[in-house]
This record gives C-alpha cells, sequence and structure tokens, in this order.
C-alpha cells in the first residue's frame, strides 16, 4: 500500500462514490478506481463496497482508521515546519447527547481558543459511539464500552447519574393503591438505541410494552418530560431546580442508574489528541 492509495481510500468512503472521490482528489474516476484495485490486490482482500454510497468493508475500516492517523500526523507536522496553518484539519469526536448537554460544554470554550484546527462533533449514544473509532470516523469517543477499541486506550472518565422523573400530575395519574402503574404509564425515550427506560422497568419487572414517545434531542427530551409527555430518566447534571420547586417528581425515591463513562482515543502521539484528551479530563471532573 501506498499514501495515494489510502487517499483513494478515504475519499471514497467520505464522498461515497468513486466519482466525488476523483472531484476531491483532482484525478480522473479510472485513477481512482486504479488505485483502491492496487490497494485490494496487494492486500488479497476488498476494501470497498461499491454500492451507494459506497463503505468500507471490515479489512477497509482497518486500513480507513490508519489512513486517517497518518492524516492527522501529517498535518500537525506541516504546522511544525510552517507549511501549513492547519485550518482546515478538524478534529474529530463521538459523544453522547446528555454529556454533550451538560459536563461537556466546558471542551467547546477550550477548543475556542485553537487556531490550528476544527473540532468535529458526532453525537452517538454512549453505548454505540465505539463503532465509530473501529471505523477511523473520529480519533477519540465518549463511550460506555470499558473494552478498548483495538489501537485505542480507554480511561475512565466517571459516571452520569440518571433519575426516574415525572411531573406531579402524570405520577398522580398513574399511581393507584399498589403503586405507580409502570405497565401504562406513557414513557420518553431518545431514541431506537436508548435502553436506559427499558432496564429500569425490566428490573421491576414490566414485561410490556407502555406507550413510548421519541424525542431525539436532549434538550427537547427534558422538555417532554416536563410537559407530561411521559416519564424519563434524566440526567441529575441537566436537572437544575425541578426537583426542589416540584416541578417534576421522582418516581423512585431510592432508584438511580450510574452510566459509566470512558474516554476511548488512538494510541497515538498526537498534539491535537493530548490537547482535546486534557479538556475532556478536565471537564469530566463534573461526573460522579
Amino acid at each position: 500500500m501506498n499514501l495515494e492509495q489510502l487517499r483513494a481510500l478515504t475519499a471514497v468512503v467520505d464522498e461515497g462514490t468513486f466519482e466525488a472521490a476523483a472531484e476531491r482528489l483532482h484525478v480522473s474516476p479510472s485513477a481512482v478506481s486504479q488505485r483502491i484495485k492496487a490497494l485490494e490486490n496487494a492486500e488479497g482482500q476488498i476494501m470497498v463496497r461499491r454500492g451507494i454510497p459506497c463503505s468500507p468493508t471490515e479489512a477497509g475500516a482497518v486500513l480507513l482508521r490508519m489512513a486517517r492517523q497518518i492524516q492527522l500526523l501529517e498535518s500537525e507536522a506541516r504546522t511544525a515546519l510552517s507549511t501549513g496553518t492547519g485550518a482546515g484539519t478538524s478534529t474529530p469526536v463521538a459523544v453522547n447527547a446528555d454529556s454533550l448537554a451538560t459536563w461537556f460544554r466546558p471542551v467547546l470554550s477550550e477548543a475556542a481558543a485553537w487556531t490550528d484546527g476544527t473540532l468535529e462533533l458526532q453525537v452517538e449514544d454512549q453505548d454505540h459511539s465505539a463503532r465509530l473509532l473501529r471505523s477511523g470516523d473520529v480519533i477519540g469517543a465518549v463511550t460506555a464500552d470499558p473494552v478498548p477499541v483495538n489501537g485505542c486506550r480507554a480511561e475512565l472518565l466517571g459516571a452520569m447519574r440518571y433519575l426516574p422523573v415525572a411531573t406531579p400530575a402524570l405520577r398522580q395519574q398513574y399511581t393507584g393503591a399498589d403503586g405507580v402503574s409502570w405497565d401504562t404509564m406513557p414513557v420518553v425515550r431518545f431514541n431506537s438505541k436508548d435502553d436506559l427506560q427499558g432496564r429500569f422497568l425490566a428490573a421491576r419487572g414490566v414485561t410490556g410494552l407502555p406507550p413510548r414517545h421519541t424525542i431525539p434531542s436532549s434538550e427537547a427530551f427534558l422538555a417532554a418530560v416536563r410537559a407530561g409527555l411521559g416519564w424519563g430518566m434524566l440526567p441529575e447534571l441537566q436537572l437544575g431546580t425541578e426537583l426542589d420547586d416540584g416541578t417534576l417528581v421522582l418516581l423512585d425515591g431510592s432508584a438511580y442508574e450510574d452510566v459509566q463513562l470512558y474516554w476511548q482515543a488512538w494510541k497515538l502521539d498526537s498534539e491535537r489528541l493530548r490537547r482535546i484528551s486534557a479538556a475532556i479530563r478536565q471537564a469530566a471532573a463534573r461526573l460522579r
């Protein structure tokens, strides 16, 4: 393999087609195709699934991750040699929506002072963000997975505590002599990957499916619970005075779920990686 082949692989995956990759690289589609074929012949494996859009195979994802690491180091080297500003180089990081809405915010203030690159955040559920590391789409991820992705290191940041809350009116409406009717009380979830509420219900022996509202925004999720649309597991860090002033109430005074969060990042000697890692560690001090 060589750098031109790896650049072609990255361009095809990022742009989705050989034609768009050719435009990005300022070469012909035939040249892009030849580079991908040469890479596949050299490694003896298919690297790209030809479709719309094109996507990397499992083997291709391994090389894609390496290609992005090389590009990051190459950009930093150019900056160190003063042959480029690095202003167009992004630092892609995955973070879950609840973290972004709470403890992660100071990282944005830190990034505002960086002049040699940009910050590219991809919002992904903490239980699924490791996938972006495996594919090479991000250089680091806030994740609930403690097992390091191949080629990455993992460190514990802390835990986000989630509380089951609802409006007083909703709790009263679905509370009887036997307590809260978990089987029938509407529930709010973030998306189809969000199983916080499901785990809470399963722990209480609920096997049915109560009415579910899907609200794929951390701020709107809180607004939906405040509006009485349903109950939900909300980050303690996101709750202001709602519990103190009675806007929201706990559905089970002693119940909570702590979600351990980890920072997984490439094992790479990179200034940008060290900088974003330090900013995230500092911001995570708000976690338990």
